[in-house]
């Protein structure tokens, strides 16, 4: 496994949250101020195009650790603790906070909420979910207002989920934005020659989306993945512009 980490704090509170699939998203907090279940779970519904913030899975997929200083003596401690569902990661999350060979301790398991039968309910809303996209995104909430940066991936091996994923952010809907969408489409059908997913996202529908994503102009096309993340603005009718942010060489 390759990692390219941020460096880690002496001092910190971090959590991490597991998809049924094996997906881990973790965030780490040197100013041990917050939880961040919500911001993890937003980041999950951007990146992997669910409909809804999987918040159900907190009460089973989560682990949290505690790297504190006891006053007493003066000497660094740590709790680190996960839920049964997901404490056969220990070495994963020992590899993402730094905690070398720490053991960690099984959660509560919260009856009624991880039930396997409730939980497969949930399958046909966010299948997602159960699918290992082989990632490992660190989020970065350092910011005075927590927002969804681009996160550092780290790939657990070969991805088992090949694929361009896009997204088209537009102002409304207009004859000048379908013949965008028409010409973008047969651009990719014809360059790219593996599967893709092209979400188009109004922003005067949803402006929210475009401050995630930082975007201030439309159209813009950004690349989600592969990585690294890219984008073009308004620069539709320059084939070749569109090949070089998604890494393509053709013949013309």
């Amino acid at each position: 496994m390759t990692t390219n980490k941020l460096p880690t704090p002496q001092l910190f509170k971090g959590i991490a949250l597991f998809t049924p699939g094996g997906d881990l998203i973790y965030c780490i907090d040197p100013s041990k101020q917050g939880r961040w279940h919500l911001h993890l779970c937003s980041a999950l519904q951007e990146i992997l195009d669910l409909t809804e913030p999987p918040h159900f899975l907190v009460p089973c997929y989560t682990a949290t650790i505690d790297h504190w200083l006891d006053p007493r003596t003066q000497q660094v401690r740590t709790f680190a603790e996960a839920y049964p569902a997901v404490i056969r990661y220990q070495a994963l999350l020992n590899a993402i906070f730094g905690t070398e060979e720490l053991v960690w301790q099984p959660a509560p398991w919260q009856e009624g909420l991880c039930d396997r039968m409730v939980l497969t309910t949930y399958y046909s809303s966010f299948p997602q979910l159960w699918e290992d996209h082989d990632l490992i995104v660190r989020l970065d909430l350092s910011e005075p207002v927590p927002k969804y940066q681009q996160p550092v991936i780290a790939q657990k091996g070969q991805l088992t989920t090949q694929g361009y994923v896009l997204r088209l952010f537009v102002a409304g809907h207009s004859a000048t934005t379908e013949r965008i969408l028409e010409n973008l489409h047969e651009l990719l059908e014809r360059s790219l020659g593996q599967p893709y997913t092209l979400k188009v996202i109004d922003v005067l529908t949803h402006p929210e989306q475009a401050e995630i994503n930082q975007v201030s102009a439309t159209p813009t096309l950004v690349k989600v993945w592969p990585h690294p993340i890219r984008r073009i603005v308004g620069e539709f009718d320059r084939v070749e512009k569109i090949l070089q942010m998604l890494a393509i060489k053709e013949n013309f």
